[in-house]
């Protein structure tokens, strides 16, 4: 038996640090949006043990690799003997705070559910995807969401209705960001590491409104800190696209990839064309509805059995 499966990335809308935490982590509040740019897996049962192949030769494909290890994780706490060969077809860029890791994670769990008959109950593969990494909770769903503590606590928000129409533009400069380096040297700026809690719910109520003006001022992420003084052409794409037409700019997550919120998919195409123009083709852009289309495309929820 084999199945496949389509593994969404996101953006963080908002990233507030709101300082570190006895554990290591960071507490923080984000507000993650799902966009519609797809990695590929297939599973076949079969093997023994967990054999994983990837399109992209910079990826490993052992323990350390996020998809070996939630398909070990899960066989695991099923308590399947059986194994299961995956293959990985890599379209999101790697390093590029847009959660393709921790999307390919979930999106693991939740295929090697389906293969071998659903023997875990939804909250199972949420506990499991909490232990893979902060962000993989997130992609167990399908829906906007304001995430709290160091990232796994998840709130389920409706897709916002003002955005109905709207595009997102994606542009990554073709490096990436650690991780680990951003949250390591955000120390070095108090004010992005000890944030002002509040500005999630503030940015969501402006979303929910309508409020275009008011949201643009609300989009943050505390990440920014660091990555752009060591990158500062990343400010000048987000000073370009705003100067063209966009109706925000942010780097998402930890970066590298700058996000635009553009008036429709013409206007994002449009806003493409120009910052080519401008910068040259040499980054990765792709144009994508925010919503179009969006919720029937997605992998479908987890059983809540």
């Amino acid at each position: 038996m084999s199945l496949e499966k389509q593994s969404f990335c996101k953006v963080n809308l908002l990233l507030n640090v709101l300082g570190r935490r006895a554990d290591g982590f960071h507490e923080l509040e984000t507000v993650l949006h799902p966009v519609a740019v797809f990695d590929e897996l297939r599973f076949e049962r079969g093997g023994c043990g967990v054999a994983l192949t990837c399109s992209d030769s910079r990826l490993p494909v052992d323990a350390t690799n996020l998809v070996h290890r939630a398909a070990a994780s899960f066989l695991q706490a099923a308590g399947i003997r059986d194994g299961v060969e995956i293959h990985l077809e890599k379209r999101v860029p790697l390093a590029a705070g847009l959660g393709g890791g921790s999307a390919d994670a979930a999106t693991t769990l939740l295929g090697m559910n389906e293969l071998f008959g659903f023997p875990l109950p939804a909250g199972t593969l949420e506990t499991i995807a909490a232990s893979l990494g902060s962000d993989v909770p997130f992609f167990l769903q399908k829906q906007p969401a304001l995430a709290t503590g160091r990232g796994e606590k998840l709130q389920p928000l409706e897709f916002f209705p003002a955005w109905c129409g709207k595009a997102f533009l994606l542009i990554h400069p073709g490096f990436g960001i650690s991780a680990a380096w951003a949250y390591q040297n955000l120390a070095r700026f108090p004010a992005a590491l000890n944030g002002r809690p509040g500005r999630a719910q503030a940015l969501i109520s402006k979303l929910r409104g309508g409020d275009w003006d008011g949201a643009g001022c609300e989009f943050y992420n505390s990440l920014e800190a660091p990555a752009l003084e060591k990158f500062p052409v990343l400010a000048l794409f987000q000073e370009f696209l705003r100067d063209n037409g966009a109706l925000a700019a942010l780097m998402s997550g930890s970066g590298s990839t700058t996000f635009a919120v553009a008036e429709n998919g013409n206007a994002a195409r449009d806003l493409a064309e120009k910052f080519k123009s401008r910068f040259g083709a040499n980054a990765w852009l792709t144009a994508i509805p925010v919503q179009s289309d969006f919720e029937e495309s997605l992998p479908p929820a987890p059983d809540g059995n």
